[in-house]
């Protein structure tokens, strides 16, 4: 089976997808990135994990950078050279997956009370 080339989406092109699918999301340095607060270590690593099985279930992997309460991803298609639709793809799942909480009338009743991962604004340079 042929390899599907992926279009590489110029900055402006990026800037609107993420504008109107990802608003969470910025670009900066050739990567769209995503900067997540958790409420402690255990909660990082869990986190950490996460973002690690959607990686590898989809064969695509993101780069992280790990701290307490803190982690920034990073994601880039190198094969591609630039931002494709992977890295969308993998973002919206990301998003979907370590942001969802139950519904307060779920049979999990909202979920943990426990603040967990937030999403945290642009880290400023």
């Amino acid at each position: 089976m042929a390899r599907q080339k992926l279009k590489v989406y110029t900055e402006e092109e990026i800037q609107e997808k993420l504008a109107r699918e990802l608003p969470e999301w910025y670009y900066e340095d050739g990567w769209i990135r995503r900067f997540y607060r958790t409420d402690g270590w255990q909660t990082t690593m869990m986190l950490v994990n996460t973002i690690g099985f959607l990686a590898e279930a989809a064969y695509h992997h993101p780069d992280l950078a790990v701290s307490w309460a803190k982690v920034w991803v990073k994601l880039q298609t190198h094969s591609a050279g630039g931002v494709t639709d992977k890295d969308f793809e993998l973002a919206k799942k990301i998003e979907e997956v370590v942001l969802w909480r139950p519904a307060k009338d779920s049979v999990f009743e909202g979920g943990t009370p426990n603040k967990f991962v937030q999403s945290g604004p642009k880290p400023q340079k």
